[in-house]
């Protein structure tokens, strides 16, 4: 049974950037850099955790989330996602698979809590409730509370979602996703939009870098 009661954001609430994409059953955040992961997910009876920035046993945050999740019996899922370059078919079906498989109420974090995180939790809006929710998916992207100023290469992720239902036609968002998706398609759509400046291109591999992975 969840623990939500609808209170207050606590101090490290606002410091780990938290907030209820739908309260009890999905919340987003950042990464808990300064070391409180435990209490913070028990605070809010976190039984999940779909970590976005993949799986990274060479860094200390990774390690870390590992062992505070198995300690405390919270499922841990890696998923990759990179807010500069468009997502793979494989990387988009192992996120709703995430969603499928997870307990909830489970916790999507990336580094920041703002980019990646904003499209999962748009995404997840759009898998529970259906295309009636985009215009709820879409306010997942706003600057405040959740922080999101993307820069030059991450200005696909909030497009993205218009190019989903009109490539959808009509199937679920998770249907499409694992038959129909091609990120070449994407790339196209965006380039014919006027977003074509908003990416770097297709992911390939990652770049090991501490703070994007």
């Amino acid at each position: 049974m969840h623990r939500y009661t609808g209170a207050m954001r606590g101090p490290g609430d606002i410091l780990y950037n938290f907030h209820w994409i739908v309260p009890g059953e999905a919340a987003r955040a950042a990464q808990a850099y300064a070391g409180f992961l435990g209490p913070f997910l028990a605070r809010h009876g976190i039984k999940s955790l779909i970590n976005l920035r993949g799986t990274n046993p060479k860094y200390g945050w990774w390690r870390y989330e590992r062992r505070v999740t198995e300690k405390n019996g919270i499922v841990h899922r890696d998923v990759m996602l990179d807010s500069r370059n468009l997502p793979t078919r494989e990387m988009l079906v192992a996120l709703f698979d995430a969603f499928d498989r997870a307990p909830r109420p489970f916790l999507i974090k990336c580094s920041g809590g703002q980019d990646r995180t904003s499209f999962a939790a748009a995404l997840f809006l759009i898998h529970r409730d259906g295309w009636g929710a985009r215009d709820k998916a879409l306010n997942q992207f706003s600057r405040f509370p959740y922080l999101h100023f993307p820069k030059e290469h991450q200005r696909w992720l909030q497009p993205f979602l218009a190019f989903a239902e009109d490539d959808a036609g009509g199937l679920a968002i998770a249907d499409w996703v694992r038959h129909r998706y091609d990120p070449r398609r994407l790339r196209d759509w965006l380039e014919a939009h006027g977003h074509g400046g908003t990416f770097k291109g297709i992911f390939e591999r990652p770049v090991a870098s501490r703070w994007q992975w």
